[in-house]
């Protein structure tokens, strides 16, 4: 009988792994350290909680993400069946409450009979045997020295922020209108909650929010942000017009009093499944509490906002993958550690479950005295490891999924829908299903 795995950090990764290494038929040990140590940013003992937003991006069929989830439910993602079932109103975006996803989650792995959950800080990766590193961007500070010890690499930060939530009562929807942007949406319905400001209202907010005192802090100022994720007052600083182009985007949408567009907007996104609570869309930050209340306070319907939870920054913590692993997601120098989820390099809910799934099918292959096979290139899944293991070291960032990381189509293909973008990615779409069937029927 094959020795138990073990997964260190029950987050979105870790949980994934742990699925499905006992699904195939082994046994998994899945260390937890909350409650015992809490983190800047979690707020409960459960696993897979989302601690930023409560979206794990596009459902829109032929996108990249979408793609990559379809990949996810294929191949029996524990984590995509239970966003399923907590799934709230979000556009085109796959929304869930945060509650019920994380208490989904939590149920799952605690009554399967080969999962074990030890609620232990681990300070150092076993010697021997099989283990899956899966302790997120949250990773405690003795364990990042250890694997700062292991990989013989410096460890490398980023700054990461997360936004508010406000009570949906003490919204004034005589202001805020529900639309999604150019009426699109899943089911056809309006998932946003929609703050419009005028060019006035807009100049006045900049102004307050360029004048307003950060929180005192000993981040580094050497330490970038990560840019898919920057906080408001960054974006302010970059210029006068940067969030009207960024998560104040007015574009696709009507404020219904006046029939024209909006100068700029706040978008408020459902939390969860009562509806009595929305995240401010993008409006991660780094300002004190009473700095905060009284600036949001100034956007349209939010004048007598209460706020559930307000803007935060953390550090996140990751490797320099590309110097480490392989596609497979196995340390180079101890082919019996792999990394998954944010520290491993890569940036999104999606993308940490993505790198779990793919690193716990990998350890089963291990554990069964096999040889690890990446997936296809041709894949999104295969294409996000091949990033992690692949892209440049120097300056190296996290990626969230794209078309740019998967393979160019042939030429001629190209040439042939050069004018049709969505024909494009419908055709990659397409060679990635075929290449992960091929994939399957070789390795069943």
């Amino acid at each position: 009988m094959a020795a138990a795995i073990h997964i260190i950090g029950g987050g979105l990764a870790g949980s994934e792994a742990a699925w499905q290494i006992a699904e195939a038929g082994l046994t998994a040990v899945l260390h937890e350290m909350r409650p015992l140590h809490p983190t800047p940013a979690h707020q409960t003992d459960r696993l897979a909680e989302l601690v930023c937003s409560n979206s794990l991006k596009s459902e829109q069929k032929g996108s990249a993400p979408w793609l990559l989830k379809q990949e996810l439910r294929r191949l029996g993602s524990l984590v995509l069946e239970a966003a399923a079932l907590a799934r709230v109103p979000g556009g085109q975006a796959l929304t869930v409450d945060r509650d019920v996803f994380s208490a989904e989650v939590t149920r799952a792995i605690a009554t399967h009979p080969r999962i074990e959950i030890r609620r232990e800080e681990v300070r150092a990766v076993p010697d021997a045997g099989i283990t899956i590193v899966a302790t997120g961007p949250l990773t405690s500070d003795a364990l990042a020295e250890e694997i700062a010890r292991l990989t013989g690499s410096s460890r490398l930060f980023f700054y990461d922020s997360i936004s508010p939530i406000v009570e949906a009562d003490s919204v004034d929807q005589s202001i805020a209108f529900r639309a999604s942007r150019y009426g699109k949406s899943l089911d056809g319905t309006a998932d946003y909650l929609n703050c419009p400001f005028d060019r006035p209202q807009y100049e006045a907010f900049l102004d307050a929010l360029l004048a307003a005192q950060p929180v005192s802090s000993h981040l580094a100022d050497d330490v970038p942000y990560f840019e898919a994720c920057l906080p408001i007052e960054e974006l302010a600083r970059r210029g006068r017009d940067t969030l009207r182009f960024g998560p104040m985007k007015p574009m696709g949408l009507i404020d219904p009093r006046t029939g024209r567009r909006p100068w700029a907007v706040v978008q408020l996104r459902q939390e969860n499944l009562r509806a009595d609570s929305f995240n401010l869309v993008g409006f991660q930050n780094h300002l004190k509490f009473g700095e905060q209340a009284r600036i949001l306070r100034m956007i349209p319907s939010l004048e007598h906002a209460e706020f559930l939870r307000f803007g935060q920054i953390h550090r996140n913590t990751y490797i320099n993958a590309p110097a480490l692993l392989g596609p497979t997601l196995q340390l180079r120098a101890r082919p019996e550690i792999l990394f998954a989820g944010q520290i491993s390099g890569v940036e999104g809910y999606v993308e940490a479950i993505a790198t779990g799934l793919a690193a716990g099918l990998h350890a089963v292959t291990l554990a069964s005295g096999g040889s690890p096979q990446p997936f296809p290139r041709e894949t999104a899944l295969g294409s996000l490891c091949h990033y992690i293991s692949g892209a440049d070291p120097r300056n190296y960032q996290p990626a969230n999924i794209t078309f740019d990381l998967l393979p160019q189509l042939d030429e001629s293909t190209r040439q042939k829908l050069r004018h049709d973008k969505h024909a494009r990615h419908a055709e990659v779409c397409r060679r990635a299903g075929e290449a992960m069937d091929e994939h399957l029927h070789a390795h069943v």
